[in-house]
């Protein structure tokens, strides 16, 4: 379970599409037609954990890849692969008609687009008539990114693991219609949003009301077992009545109540809390910017900050359970 976000930028044009455990964003700017028939060279730049797995769902869909990577062991394993690789950004965007990023922050992104060697490089004349942004980032830095790609140039004026992800997209609707089936050989949904921006803003909110689900139900677990009742009998109870949530029927936290998920497995795997804490600053960020009262995600972030501080950013998010509440696991 993920949520990515991502962008799409072309010419005249700015897409964004955003995943986080099983959904994802999407923008643009409108222009002109683009056919989804335009997109057979594509190249992918960000191939970690999330990026890979989407990069070999494009692969096994058919469609000719061009990949870069900061990492050269991932580099090779790509090569090895028959997987045309390229050393910089800009040499990917020469290879493609439609370039994806999975990056992990804004600067990131930033730098691949507008640094040395980066995505722009081209100028006035791109190669590329699509650009797809996956990463989770800021509306606002999404929205300054559209403004840059609408203002470059198309060389041609021709128009433009499990896969599990829900693609959210904001954006002009031709251009999400004309990427849809690119993105469907990625996720199983795509969900159009709106405007530039929307989708990271829906993947923000998505991942906002996760957190704080998952804190709610993991304070509440915790109580009852202070109280003597078992967690496995509070979820049963929960599930079928009115408290029920994603958290407590299909991402229980309490090990030993739920097979196959991450508190099933000392918390290992599943979508770390460095990344959530990464979201819901994202989320307190844009609440401030806009005046609006969250006291909710306020105290998400400090409680996610402090499981992070305390050591744990790398388990999964739901071991606030036990990390934060001091919640027992039961045996099975």
């Amino acid at each position: 379970m993920a949520m990515m976000k991502m962008k799409i930028y072309g010419y005249r044009l700015r897409a964004l599409l955003s995943t986080s455990l099983s959904s994802s964003p999407f923008h643009s700017v409108p222009s002109r037609t683009f056919s989804s028939s335009s997109f057979e060279n594509v190249g992918f730049i960000g191939l970690g954990n999330m990026g890979s797995r989407m990069a070999n769902n494009l692969l096994k869909a058919g469609y000719k890849m061009t990949v870069h990577d900061v990492n050269c062991n991932v580099m090779k394993k790509y090569s090895d692969m028959g997987v045309s690789t390229k050393q910089t950004p800009s040499e990917v965007a020469e290879a493609s008609d439609v370039v994806i990023t999975m990056l992990p922050s804004s600067s990131h992104v930033l730098n691949v687009y507008n640094g040395p060697d980066g995505l722009l490089q081209g100028g006035d004349l791109l190669t590329p008539q699509l650009f797809i942004d996956s990463s989770t980032i800021d509306p606002q830095t999404s929205r300054k990114l559209a403004v840059s790609v609408s203002n470059c140039i198309l060389k041609e004026k021709k128009a433009a693991e499990a896969g599990s992800l829900t693609f959210m997209v904001g954006g002009s609707e031709d251009v999400y219609l004309a990427a849809k089936s690119l993105l469907l050989s990625m996720g199983k949904n795509a969900i159009f949003c709106g405007g530039p921006g929307n989708g990271s803003v829906a993947k923000i909110c998505n991942n906002l009301a996760m957190a704080i689900s998952m804190l709610g139900l993991s304070e509440a677990l915790a109580l009852g077992q202070s109280l003597g009742i078992t967690a496995s009998t509070l979820t049963k109870i929960f599930n079928s009545s009115s408290a029920r949530c994603w958290s407590s029927d299909s991402y229980n936290p309490v090990p030993g109540v739920m097979q196959g998920v991450p508190s099933s497995r000392n918390y290992s795997g599943g979508f770390a809390s460095k990344l959530m804490a990464k979201d819901l600053n994202l989320a307190a960020a844009s609440a401030e910017e806009v005046g609006q009262r969250c006291p909710l995600t306020f105290l998400a972030q400090n409680i996610y900050t402090e499981i992070c501080n305390d050591g744990h950013e790398t388990e999964d998010f739901s071991c606030v359970f036990q990390h934060y509440y001091s919640g027992k696991g039961e045996r099975n």
